[in-house]
């Protein structure tokens, strides 16, 4: 995303020196905002019922992809993972979703062995797609099922019921893809009972993947709305926390493994895109209210449809906001991705990244959280232990207040 300037190589060239995963980037990230209806917890960008403009949100696509990479189908930049989320990308017809694989492929090819998932949800995926799916190069989708339980579902404004996603598992697995599932606990009304039996559920279809998520009320959405007008009453935190609990035991019993606070997968089935974001590593990010990290910079594009496809379709910079991070920035976001890793921040990786040492920075705020059981440090490096993964973003928190207002000795923004 960053315009090449006299100091800024075009990222299709960079020199050995800077091409490292997080300055040059090797994931990709397209936002496809259709939706059918905006359910309740929502907070993404979306547009609802403008399904007509999907031909022109590709052309747009296209055309932004043409300027983050400009040599061309001659010179493309070869990615490791695709990422196209929403939204609801299965609104997609069988024939735009082949064509939305030819776009990417053209000029950022996926590597060979590389990793492509769309997220689907479970009403708009059928056989049809799942085959034009893996026809347009894709090998993994996400179902955003986030339940089965029928209380559940309507406390979320979902518009499916639990037998479609039998459905839409079994073609995604007929046309060979690698199936993942997203569930939510916290929702309004959910027990200890519900939430079992939604795991139950999940895992007797047999994903290799199951992403689970805490529901936050997010300002303006409708579900936040009915809290603050007494309509729906929040669950308990320490419900929620035994959700989370029960999540972990039963997962783990059943052969998943936990890579991130959020993410569990069979062996050899973490997602890969996931594990690069979270590594906090660059990522092209393309499309209406898309993120990107590249070269040090982030940046956020317009949550406008129509301003995203006249800016796009025009060649003109998409984004609406970019921020430059400093070396303090980079050192404190970095431990702050990393740390939802269960491998947690290794030292030398943040070493490499930085410039510093990861005890210089941070390890006086650790001492404390380490004595209180939220924290392991060891000669690897600091990951958050069982019990800090049920209060990670405080944990977090008290690291960041501990680091110091200026840091000696790191890489310049973006060279490391």
């Amino acid at each position: 995303m960053v315009s090449p300037t006299e100091n800024t190589p075009t990222l299709a060239h960079q020199p050995p020196v800077l091409a490292k995963p997080w300055v040059v980037p090797r994931s990709l990230y397209v936002h496809v905002p259709f939706c059918a209806k905006q359910c309740g917890y929502c907070d993404f960008a979306i547009a609802v019922g403008r399904t007509d403009r999907i031909d022109t949100y590709l052309d747009a696509v296209r055309a932004e992809l043409a300027r983050l990479v400009p040599g061309g189908e001659n010179e493309p930049m070869p990615m490791d993972t695709w990422f196209v989320g929403g939204g609801t990308p299965s609104l997609l017809s069988a024939e735009q979703l082949r064509r939305l694989g030819r776009e990417l492929a053209a000029r950022t090819p996926l590597v060979a062995g590389g990793e492509a998932s769309l997220e689907a949800n479970p009403e708009s995926f059928d056989d049809e797609k799942a085959r034009a799916l893996s026809e347009a190069g894709f090998n993994r989708v996400s179902l955003g099922v986030q339940a089965f339980e029928p209380g559940t579902l309507a406390a979320l404004e979902r518009p499916h019921d639990a037998s479609l996603v039998a459905r839409a598992v079994t073609a995604g697995r007929g046309a060979g893809l690698s199936v993942s599932l997203d569930l939510i606990f916290g929702a309004p009304g959910q027990t200890v009972r519900s939430w079992r039996e939604d795991l139950r559920r999940a895992m007797e279809l047999g994903p290799d993947h199951l992403s689970l998520y805490g529901l936050t009320y997010e300002r303006g959405t409708p579900l936040e709305k009915k809290v603050r007008g007494g309509l729906v009453l929040p669950l308990a935190e320490e419900l929620e926390r035994e959700l989370y609990d029960i999540a972990m035991t039963t997962l783990e019993a059943g052969g998943y493994k936990q890579y991130e606070i959020s993410n569990f997968a069979k062996p050899g089935f973490e997602s890969r895109h996931n594990r690069a974001y979270w590594a906090n590593l660059a990522h092209f990010g393309v499309g209406m209210g898309a993120a990107g990290l590249v070269a040090g910079e982030r940046t956020l594009n317009t949550r406008d449809l129509d301003r995203y496809l006249r800016l796009a379709l025009a060649g003109e910079e998409t984004a609406f906001q970019r921020e430059r991070l400093d070396p303090l920035e980079v050192a404190k976001e970095t431990l702050m991705m990393n740390l939802r890793r269960v491998e947690g921040m290794v030292a030398s990786e943040f070493f490499d990244r930085t410039g510093l040492s990861l005890d210089s920075v941070f390890g006086g705020g650790a001492d404390a959280l380490v004595e209180q059981g939220l924290l392991a440090r060891d000669n690897q490096g600091l990951r958050l232990t069982r019990e800090g993964r049920f209060v990670a973003d405080a944990v977090i928190v008290k690291l960041l207040a501990g680091a110091p207002a200026t840091v000696e000795g790191a890489y310049p923004e973006g060279a490391a």
